[in-house]
């Protein structure tokens, strides 16, 4: 049997609303607003019924425009299908849920122009804040945080400049811990892996840890192009290699490069972690079942969101929220505290 195609509802109007109640458009606008104190209780309850037998809903963008209130936050973010950054939307998703507000995600796919197209289309949408993470230097960008919107920058800090609250980790800081680890296990001959074209994150993860090993180690770096951090890290071991004697334990500066490092040792015929230990930066959940022979520091990206509620709170309320750095940890240790105060990225201010 066909089925007749369902036509689209049409939107009920204030005016339709007015009509059904026998009142004025004014007076329905003002009862679906909260403002009931102007009409009797009858004409309240005339008007609710209305809308209820109507179903009627009022216009939100109209509303917010009107009130200056969406309850909308926006989050762009780049590449999507990197496990962190959909722990981290879905930590911020939920946080956010909870407090009453809607989140519009938005992939910027690392692009500068696309993070710009969305800023600006955020506008249309009235949104309340915007979370960047891990975003990128753009025109759009730096007019954005000049004009002073509330913003909150997530796992990079903004890469315009100055403005905008910090919410991640103490990147150096986490480079050097795994090069403690390393030393506490006697390992003197060590690797790091990373991406060529990397970002403040990896770059400042793979300084932290040369840093602390320069004289206490020798450090063979290995680095290839490309976004895919799997094929960065597959690519940069085979380049590591061909250079250099296989060291004893090697750095990665994210769990997806790992991934690609522990691919080449398997075809390579490297033991891991008996004649090499691997150790990535993220701490994601499915390493334990996909990735045992892996060893990781965990960052707390399902504790994000909260953070990133209050922070955007304290702008709401006229206040200037501070940096927000949050521990990380190694198996089997306890979490690593965030720089004290007076320093930024476990350097001195």
């Amino acid at each position: 049997m066909r089925k007749t195609p369902v036509q689209p509802r049409e939107r009920v109007s204030l005016a339709t609303v007015a009509a059904s109640a026998g009142v004025s458009i004014a007076t329905v606008s003002r009862i679906v607003n909260g403002d009931t104190g102007r009409a009797s209780r009858e004409t309240v309850a005339r008007v609710r019924q209305a809308v209820e037998a109507l179903g009627y809903r009022p216009n939100q963008l109209g509303r917010a425009l009107k009130h200056g209130r969406s309850r909308v936050v926006a989050m762009l973010a780049p590449n999507l299908d990197n496990p962190m950054m959909a722990t981290i939307a879905a930590s911020t998703e939920a946080a956010l849920r909870d407090a009453g507000y809607v989140m519009i995600l938005c992939d910027t796919h690392d692009r500068a122009d696309l993070q710009d197209e969305y800023l600006e289309a955020m506008r249309s949408q009235v949104v309340e804040g915007t979370v960047m993470v891990a975003s990128v230097a753009s025109p759009g960008l730096a007019r954005f945080v000049e004009e002073g919107g509330p913003v909150v920058f997530v796992v990079r800090r903004n890469p315009c400049g100055t403005g905008g609250p910090f919410l991640g980790i103490d990147n150096i800081g986490a480079g050097g811990h795994v090069a403690e680890f390393f030393l506490r296990r006697g390992i003197t001959e060590a690797g790091v892996l990373y991406p060529t074209q990397g970002s403040s994150v990896t770059r400042e993860r793979c300084e932290g840890f040369c840093a602390r090993l320069a004289g206490l180690a020798s450090v063979v770096r290995g680095e290839a192009p490309g976004l895919s951090h799997p094929e960065v890290g597959y690519q940069a071991a085979r380049a590591m290699a061909a250079g250099s004697p296989w060291p004893r334990g090697i750095m990665c500066v994210s769990d997806q490069i790992a991934y690609g490092a522990y691919r080449f040792t398997r075809e390579a015929g490297i033991r891991v972690p008996d004649e090499c230990l691997i150790v990535g930066v993220d701490g994601n959940d499915l390493n334990q079942w996909l990735a045992p022979w892996l060893t990781s520091l965990k960052v707390p990206y399902r504790e994000f969101g909260g953070h990133v509620v209050k922070m955007l709170s304290q702008i709401w309320s006229g206040e200037r929220p501070d940096d927000r750095i949050l521990p990380y940890s190694l198996a089997d240790e306890p979490a690593a505290l965030p720089p004290a105060a007076g320093c930024r990225d476990g350097m001195p201010a």
